[in-house]
């Protein structure tokens, strides 16, 4: 086998985040073993673009991340993109307590974070340390998760404000894998509104649809 590289961080980096083509024929067993990984992420390099493949034990992500490449590539496609949510959809329930907890808070804005269990397959909500909250800033933490606990929602609201994602959000999701919501106009009676997306690989994505089962009460 060819090493890619004789120093040992390269290695470990390269090793964290692979890279494979995908063969013009059959199947190719390194990238069956990533896309089937319970956690991890890699590329995979088609004659139609580059896609990347991450898992989390509540995502299976495949997303392109290029378009096809204009040089002749002797590879095979790199497939169809996915985005499934390996814990199910979360029970609107969860969210409707959520909204009436962003409600009693305002003016001020408030979070919660939706958390689930690999082992029971349970959905719980963490309301988290809270060290600002006023009508347009809010500042506060996320929680030391225990073993088979995961962070899937990080949810925030805007009170009376519109629902949109800030700067300070951007460089808070920008090195994470979750969902991210944000809920404004929480007393308007057209309200409330809903900003979402799905943060992964240092990229945000809009959500193909709502992670919440049933009808939500938020656009």
């Amino acid at each position: 086998m060819t090493m890619l590289t004789d120093d040992p961080t390269a290695a470990a980096v390269l090793a964290a985040v692979p890279c494979y083509p995908v063969p013009p024929h059959g199947r190719s067993p390194a990238l069956d073993a990533l896309r089937g990984a319970r956690s991890g992420h890699g590329l995979a390099v088609g004659n139609d673009g580059v896609m990347l493949i991450l898992r989390r034990p509540w995502l299976a992500l495949d997303v392109p991340i290029s378009g096809p490449i204009t040089a002749y590539l002797p590879y095979g496609g790199m497939g169809a993109p996915r985005a499934d949510l390996r814990c199910g959809l979360i029970p609107a329930v969860h969210l409707a307590g959520i909204l009436d907890h962003f409600r009693a808070a305002l003016p001020n804005e408030a979070a919660a974070f939706l958390l689930w269990n690999e082992a029971t397959g349970e959905f719980a909500v963490n309301l988290p340390v809270i060290d600002e909250a006023t009508p347009t800033r809010l500042v506060y933490r996320t929680p030391a998760l225990p073993p088979d606990w995961h962070l899937v929602c990080d949810i925030h609201s805007h009170g009376h404000s519109s629902a949109f994602f800030s700067a300070t959000d951007d460089a808070d999701d920008a090195h994470a894998t979750k969902i991210s919501l944000v809920f404004g106009r929480l007393d308007a009676s057209d309200g409330p509104v809903m900003a979402s997306r799905l943060c992964a690989g240092g990229m945000f994505l809009p959500l193909p649809r709502s992670p919440f089962s049933g009808e939500c009460d938020a656009a």
